[in-house]
């Protein structure tokens, strides 16, 4: 029995759509027509819920909760905590990094990235007499940041972050103190009868935006560079073909790729190779999927042994598995969704777990001890050998060869990509000068199931976007499902506009660049601080825009707290839920541009979207004096 004619979400990608529909399976594709019907108080964000008196729902007959809190308190409140959540979740990740480079730097181990750690501590002013002592106080540093308290300010924050912005965030009192105690008081401030002026619960967003993309974003990028290897440009195939059926496979998701760095080199070792030959197979495989898929794609070129490619992002994971070729899942952070669990089930696919913060209710959990990396490393394996040798033979396999591309071009980085340009941002400024590219766009975050489709707008503004001569540089699961439809592949410069297009087919890229990660924001940013520096101007005077289109959850509304806080406009197909609450509408979409120059647009139409963001590009060129250029619309 197959789900045919079953009602489905649709997909930008059509050949994954029509693999699922093939499938006896329940996935996201098909719970999204069942969730259709949605609260409209949820939406609004005008529900409350934090005491007994509740839930208490604003209305126009009641315009206040019991408590007397309005809707705009309301809002900010739920805003705020989900801003502080998002927060918290990066600086989980940051901080599992920052301990996994000291322990590096501790055992002596091999450092990856040396020209990155020794740049890291001439920035952070670290003074040691060999690298592994860099290793040792870099990590130090970051973690004495992370676990200051709140009215102690962090230090690296003026040491990494372009001192134009730095001055604005001074001016308006948002410079973070310790994040980790940032975090704790937003849920103290959102917390029953506590703060209830929403201006200064959106300004606290802003502060924890920045920690989220300084620390969170930025510092994990550089930091797994020093662990994991310094992200190299190179083409490889994606989508489904990478996964062969001829390996013990293991697909990986979540966001913290430096807890696998010991496992992924084990992998390579000849005696590992040699248990999975006598087991039947030709080696071990590491399957791509979610943000921790993309960022083995970013330093692919260092484990082109044991790294198949990356299959795709969060929504698409449970197809992976209906693949029947996957042997064991190996998680450590979110994305991991739970539909993947009774899909796991049925495929008799082994879960491991080995951060608890992401444990799934099937799967075994191993702890990340790092004082005993090596027989967890060991754990893993046995575990892989024992499904493979269980379930071959027991489950059909099945996968789609014809999904995906063999040639897509990804690993770039703000580092390879400047030196692409010759170790210069001039010639792409240049580029920009001359309207031979308009400007640029930085498509990135989440992928849903909500806004036209899984994928569906990102894919549709994207090619908007590149058709105005706008060049996309994208990070985040957005990344997965651009690559898996070909925009970055041989062939996407057709869709580009003239300029764009030639300027494509002379440097031989494809018009939408990829980035990697969601953490990879943060290497959008310092492509931006590069850029701006050179032109001797703010990040909010720059040809740049950002859109999130699909933004999916709370980590991806701390994204866009940093984003604001840079300047930047921010476009979401989908609302966050605030639109109950006037004024805090008003602060976000309007008041910011006053306070650090960026805002919010929504717009739920691609068209529509894209002639707004290529106004604002045109209103940006005119402001500096470039070239005149023609708005498409």
């Amino acid at each position: 029995m197959s789900c045919v004619s079953c009602k489905m979400c649709e997909s930008a990608d059509k050949r994954l759509e029509s693999f699922v529909a093939s499938k006896d399976v329940e996935t996201a594709f098909h719970r999204t027509e069942d969730q259709k019907i949605k609260c409209g108080f949820g939406l609004q964000g005008v529900c409350c819920r934090l005491c007994a008196n509740g839930p208490c729902r604003i209305t126009p007959k009641s315009p206040r909760g019991i408590c007397g809190a309005d809707a705009d308190t309301i809002v900010a409140r739920n805003f705020l905590r989900a801003v502080a959540s998002g927060a918290a979740c990066y600086l989980h990740v940051v901080e599992n990094t920052a301990r996994n480079l000291k322990k590096l730097g501790e055992n002596k181990g091999i450092i990856k990235g040396e020209k990155t750690i020794d740049e890291l501590a001439e920035i952070l002013g670290v003074k040691a007499n060999d690298r592994h002592e860099k290793c040792i106080k870099v990590a130090q540093k970051v973690l004495d940041d992370l676990y200051k308290a709140r009215d102690e300010k962090m230090e690296l924050v003026e040491k990494i972050a372009y001192a134009p912005r730095v001055n604005k965030w001074k001016e308006i009192g948002i410079m973070p103190g310790g994040a980790k105690s940032e975090v704790f008081d937003a849920i103290v401030k959102s917390s029953t009868n506590l703060n209830s002026d929403p201006v200064d619960m959106l300004i606290n967003c802003l502060n924890l935006g920045i920690s989220t993309g300084l620390y969170g974003l930025t510092l994990t990028n550089l930091l797994n560079d020093v662990i994991l290897g310094e992200p190299v440009i190179r083409t490889a195939p994606v989508g489904f073909r990478v996964i062969d059926k001829d390996y013990i496979n293991i697909m990986i998701t979540g966001h913290q790729h430096s807890t696998f760095a010991h496992f992924q080199d084990r992998l390579k070792d000849e005696d590992v190779v040699k248990l999975a030959k006598e087991a039947g197979a030709k080696g071990f495989k590491l399957v791509g999927c979610t943000c921790v898929g993309q960022d083995l794609q970013l330093r692919g070129e260092h484990y082109q042994e044991v790294f198949a490619g990356h299959a795709g992002n969060n929504f698409t994971s449970e197809a992976v598995l209906s693949t029947g070729a996957i042997d064991m899942i190996a998680s450590e952070f979110n994305c991991t969704i739970p539909g993947i669990e009774p899909i796991a089930d049925k495929y008799k696919v082994k879960m491991v777990c080995l951060d608890d913060v992401a444990k799934k209710v099937n799967a075994e959990y191993v702890p990340f001890d790092r004082e005993n990396i090596e027989s967890i490393s060991e754990k893993l394996i046995n575990e892989a050998l024992i499904s493979y040798k269980s379930r071959r033979g027991e489950v059909e396999i099945d996968i789609p060869s014809d999904h995906g591309h063999d040639v897509s071009l990804t690993g770039v980085s703000e580092k390879n990509l400047k030196a692409f340009l010759g170790d210069s941002w001039k010639p792409l400024i240049n580029l920009i000068a001359e309207g031979k590219i308009k400007g640029i766009a930085a498509v990135v975050g989440c992928s849903n199931m909500t806004a036209k489709g899984h994928d569906v707008f990102t894919v549709e503004l994207t090619k908007e976007l590149i058709k105005r001569d706008i060049i996309v540089l994208s990070a985040g699961c957005s990344t997965g499902g651009l690559e898996n439809v070909g925009l970055m592949s041989p062939g996407a410069e057709e869709l580009a506009g003239e300029n764009l297009k030639e300027v494509c087919k002379s440097l031989g890229i494809p018009p939408v660049l990829n980035f990697g990660p969601c953490l990879a924001i943060g290497r959008l940013e310092i492509v931006a601080t590069e850029i701006a520096k050179e032109l001797g101007i703010d990040i909010p005077q720059l040809p740049l825009i950002l859109s999130a289109p699909q933004w999916l959850e709370e980590q991806a509304l701390a994204d866009g707290a940093f984003g604001l806080a840079l300047g930047l406009p921010l476009h979401l197909a989908l609302p966050p839920f605030i639109t109950g609450g006037k004024l805090v509408t008003q602060v976000l979409t309007e008041g910011l541009k006053d306070i650090t120059g960026g805002h919010v647009i929504v717009d739920s139409e691609v068209v529509s979207s894209a002639d707004t963001l290529e106004k604002i590009i045109i209103d940006r060129r005119e402001k500096l004096g470039l070239k005149d250029v023609e708005c498409y619309a």
